[in-house]
């Protein structure tokens, strides 16, 4: 199987199941996972009223870029790439994308600029 397809149904699982348990009890705020196949992009956000508040906002981002699995965003808790590595995506395949370039050499993942 291809790496990218890989990846991304890999990438796909993962926020199907985070979407799936998110959205569970009668909060008016939805978790909703959208995914653009051809472009190797993958967010889960949350959209709706929390009492007077409009909530529109990025949980987790992902791009799929040269191979590659950037993280984008992550406002979770999770450490979505110890995630990702235990799902069967290769370390040195992860790039955090979220933290600056000159950084990233410090991470365990990925020193791509």
């Amino acid at each position: 199987m291809d790496k990218t397809i890989k990846y991304s149904n890999i990438i796909t699982d993962l926020l199907r199941e985070y979407e799936r348990t998110s959205n569970g009890g009668k909060s008016t705020v939805k978790t909703i996972f959208i995914r653009d196949v051809e472009g190797h992009h993958y967010v889960l956000k949350n959209v709706g009223w929390q009492e007077n508040r409009y909530i529109h906002g990025c949980l987790i981002h992902f791009d799929i870029i040269d191979g590659k699995v950037w993280v984008q965003e992550n406002n979770t808790e999770i450490e979505i790439g110890e995630e990702l590595v235990e799902r069967g995506i290769v370390r040195e395949d992860i790039v955090a994308g979220l933290i600056h370039p000159d950084a990233r050499i410090d991470t365990a993942y990925a020193n791509v600029i």
